[in-house]
């Protein structure tokens, strides 16, 4: 049997200790909390009773520990950038909690000290690329029952007066690092990896400190597919997280499942023409056939877990990892144009 990968965590906080934890704990065969760090020496408890991890609270005793090969870095965002490039230079395979970073250039950095031939590897945990939602929504377009997809719209809203670190910038707050890696990420990848133009406006609405919990993209993708999306913490009458609308059908999320509405495709479409004439008194609008359509509702479940599932398989049998350093930096970018405030145009 493959030995589990040793694993260094570093950050105990929701994230390491709400999430990581609780997520490779029915992994044990894959992954052992070798060691953990935390600044905060009692959060280091629970994994030496549970795990019996070796604790630390200085980063550097963690890296020099020789059994990890494997540094998860689940600190505050405006530190991932420098503890993952201390993981990287000291020969540690990381796997880096979104956000990615702050800048792009610091992305840039780190890509080129994870991405060496022979030396450590560098994953980001964009971890909501495996949402049932997002990918079961990708599959049905694949599938083509809605005809050519030209517009989605996606939303994480509702109302909320929150008041921890992560409103504010001294930490990396905002809900542009917060949720915006996850949702930029799908949108990106519905608009087929890229865009053409992107317009953005962000807001503070309801929260405390001095960071956005209110966002909107637009972006028109390469693909020519429009794709809006909506981040806020200001919303009191949630909207859907998905609406996708196409040539032959729409599709709207409801709960765990899509409702979709589509033309059935056994029956074709009768060729139309534009009449130029002046439509007679009483005439209706539009065109009198009739129209075949089929619903159904498709559910889905979370799956975001996985993405440890995947990162085992490339770590321990080369298998390609699915976030590519290239699109989590492309995030970033996307980021840093939105804080501009402005119209963008990418040539």
């Amino acid at each position: 049997m493959t030995k589990p990968i040793q694993v260094g965590l570093i950050g105990l906080g929701r994230a390491g200790n709400g999430m990581h934890r609780n997520e490779l704990r029915p992994r044990g065969d894959k992954f052992h909390f070798a060691a953990v760090c935390d600044i905060i020496e009692e959060r280091t408890v629970p994994f030496t009773e549970e795990f019996g991890s070796r604790a630390y609270t200085k980063i550097e005793d963690l890296l020099a520990d020789p059994e990890v090969e494997l540094v998860t870095i689940a600190t505050r965002s405006v530190d991932h950038f420098k503890h993952a490039k201390m993981a990287l230079k000291a020969g540690k395979n990381v796997f880096l909690e979104k956000p990615f970073c702050m800048k792009t250039e610091q992305a840039r950095e780190l890509i080129a000290l994870g991405s060496e031939p022979g030396g450590p590897h560098l994953y980001i945990r964009h971890n909501r690329r495996f949402e049932g939602g997002f990918e079961t929504a990708m599959q049905i377009i694949d599938s083509g029952k809605l005809g050519d997809v030209y517009e989605i719209k996606l939303t994480r809203n509702g109302y909320q007066r929150r008041n921890d670190w992560q409103t504010i910038s001294e930490f990396g707050g905002g809900q542009l690092l917060n949720w915006g890696p996850h949702i930029i990420d799908h949108s990106l990848r519905f608009c087929g990896g890229d865009y053409k133009t992107l317009y953005s406006s962000i807001k503070q609405v309801a929260a405390a400190g001095d960071c956005e919990d209110h966002i909107k993209i637009v972006f028109t993708g390469i693909n020519g597919r429009i794709v809006d999306m909506e981040i806020s913490g200001g919303v009191a009458l949630p909207t859907p997280e998905y609406m996708i609308y196409g040539s032959r059908g729409a599709m709207i999320s409801e709960g765990g499942k899509f409702h979709l509405r589509y033309l059935d495709p056994e029956v074709p479409l009768a060729k139309i023409e534009a009449d130029p004439n002046t439509p007679g008194t009483g005439a209706s609008f539009g065109n009198s056939e009739k129209l075949n359509w089929i619903e159904e509702d498709i559910p889905f479940s979370d799956g975001t877990t996985r993405i440890w599932d995947a990162l085992y398989e490339t770590i321990r049998f080369g298998k390609a990892f699915p976030v590519t350093l290239d699109q989590a930096a492309k995030v970033i970018d996307v980021i840093e144009t939105v804080k501009k405030g402005t119209i963008f145009e990418n040539n």
